[in-house]
């Protein structure tokens, strides 16, 4: 950050008689170019800049933000007013040095979002001239910095792009949406968005009838399966294994799901790499499932001394307002073999799974969901859309019961997965024409 409040926060936080403060800054500028029914809409620029104060006074921890500029003594006195209302608790910071990381990514300027977003809309429509396209693409600079009175100083800045189409087709009384996105450092890529885009309208071009019988394999395409990842995320999280809510308290070095599965986390993959955590403590690779055993859960400072463990680098903040707790940056499934039209050809009969409405199912696995978008396979091929159907089941079953991984593997949010099949679900619906 160009400016000094952090050390004037911190300054004048001693000087009130606080016994310990810690500073966290985050500034972000995004560049969004955004697309409606086929052409540039409309241009934006926008930039905000937050800053957390935690400090320490008379033992107890007071927690304050603001947005913009702010005086530092006003933000000081803020925080021990709310510290009186907390009750007393051990001073848990990182100590260290300055630290400034590599700038990671690259600014890409307007000109060039724009004119992606134009090749996008125009390879999809050449193709399919009925169709009207939506989207946006996006530059996003981000700064974060944390410094406390234990010497730690660390901050970098993080550039990413980001892009979504929407492709809508309406045909008649039937509608069908089919979106798709990237998220990248460098470079976006609107051939294979397009691609991706026009496969899925390839395959839509006919409606017929939903899957006869109630259990069939299921393949999720990689947009798909962060639906079944986000159930794991939690049964890995300290604080659910602290509660006793995770179904693997006691499966530590124990097989949880199929050996074809290893999920890890490894700081410099991606664009969702990260240096350090909202703590200060550095970011690490780790294993949580390796060939299908448990090997380790993710947590913060203060859930890792209670699990007995240190801290996994895994302490983030929800949002400014909030106290750091277990959280991941970036969550990626080691890729199988095969790509997408391998895995239909080997499901044989099944249905897939592409866009869904409705949640995963939480941290007890069991979920219930309505295909938005999804596809019947027979004989190896796709024979066209299915609509009004729904897949119901339970998640640690289903990935007991892997079929096959793909190794297709791209990121959907923050989550790097390949597609996959399972069995074990159930499928309901009725036909359509």
């Amino acid at each position: 950050m160009s400016n000094d409040l952090a050390e004037q926060l911190l300054e004048v936080a001693i000087k009130k008689g606080a016994s310990a403060a810690e500073v966290y800054q985050s500034r972000s500028l995004s560049k969004p170019v955004f697309f409606e029914a086929n052409r540039l809409k409309q241009l934006e620029s926008n930039q905000s800049t937050g800053t957390a104060l935690r400090l320490w006074y008379e033992g107890r921890p007071g927690l304050t933000v603001a947005n913009g500029p702010v005086e530092a003594e006003t933000l000081v006195q803020r925080a021990i007013a709310l510290s009186k209302l907390n009750q007393p608790e051990e001073v848990k910071l990182t100590p260290g040095s300055q630290v400034v990381y590599p700038d990671l990514g690259e600014n890409i300027p307007r000109s060039q979002l724009v004119e992606w977003g134009k090749q996008t809309i125009a390879l999809i429509r050449d193709v399919y001239p009925d169709v009207i396209c939506n989207g946006d693409w996006e530059c996003d600079i981000e700064t974060t910095r944390l410094v406390n009175t234990q010497g730690l100083d660390s901050h970098y800045t993080d550039t990413t792009l980001s892009c979504y189409t929407s492709a809508e087709w309406v045909r008649g009384d039937d509608f069908l949406s089919v979106a798709d996105g990237q998220t990248e450092r460098g470079k976006l890529n609107p051939d294979a968005l397009a691609q991706q885009i026009l496969q899925r309208l390839n395959w839509a071009e006919s409606n017929v009838e939903a899957p006869t019988k109630s259990r069939i394999p299921v393949l999720f395409t990689s947009k798909a399966a962060d639906m079944l990842w986000g159930t794991l995320q939690d049964a890995l999280n300290g604080k659910r294994v602290l509660e006793g809510a995770s179904p693997w308290v006691e499966r530590i070095d124990k097989p949880v799901v199929s050996h074809q599965l290893t999920l890890y986390q490894d700081p410099t993959a991606g664009p969702y790499s990260c240096p350090f955590d909202d703590e200060g403590t550095p970011t690490t690779n780790l294993v949580f499932i390796e060939d299908g055993v448990l090997q380790n859960f993710y947590c913060d400072r203060d859930t890792g001394n209670q699990l007995g463990m240190k801290t996994t680098g895994n302490g983030f903040r929800p949002s400014l307002s909030s106290y750091p707790t277990p959280g991941l940056f970036n969550f990626l499934i080691k890729p199988g073999s095969g790509n997408l039209q391998e895995l239909i050809e080997e499901m044989g009969d099944g249905l897939i799974v592409d866009q869904m409405l409705g949640g995963g199912g939480g941290i007890s696995g069991d979920f219930s969901i309505n295909v938005d978008l999804g596809y019947r396979v027979q004989g190896g091929q796709v024979t066209g859309r299915v609509k009004d159907t729904m897949v119901s089941g339970n998640i640690y079953t289903a990935l007991k019961q892997l079929v096959k991984l793909g190794a297709d593997a791209d990121w959907n949010g923050s989550c790097y997965t390949p597609s996959l099949i399972v069995d074990g679900l159930s499928t309901t619906g009725k036909n359509s024409s």
